[in-house]
């Protein structure tokens, strides 16, 4: 889960994490609108900057959940393998987009990233 990398300037899970701001929709909507800008995504800086940090939060919460239940010996929500693993920001929208939309209105990005890690590794039994 540290070393998830989910690609190209919308999205990026990594160390520092920021209070979470937007619930699911929002970001689906404000990342998708950006995506449709192209390559024009680059004047937008400061969209950009709040997806990633929108993004690493809720990576690092997602990971720090799966960590603390691994530690304390609960089933963990996803399975992921060992290594580095990565989704690209096509892989992580596409993931979010299956999340019906009323469904994104109700949950944080944590949630939503947890739901898209339980599709992308889930635990056999």
């Amino acid at each position: 889960m540290r070393s998830m990398v989910l690609g190209v300037a919308l999205l990026t899970f990594s160390s520092a994490a920021v209070a979470q701001s937007m619930n699911a929709q929002t970001f689906y909507k404000r990342a998708t609108a950006l995506k449709k800008k192209g390559p024009l995504a680059i004047f937008s800086g400061g969209e950009i900057k709040a997806l990633m940090n929108e993004g690493q939060a809720s990576g690092k919460a997602a990971g720090a959940a799966y960590d603390a239940d691994k530690k304390a010996g609960r089933p963990t929500r996803f399975c992921p393998p060992p290594g580095k693993r990565q989704m690209g920001s096509d892989e992580y929208m596409q993931r979010l987009a299956a999340i019906p939309a009323a469904e994104r209105a109700r949950i944080d990005m944590t949630e939503a990233t947890t739901r898209i890690l339980i599709a992308k590794y889930p635990c056999r039994k």
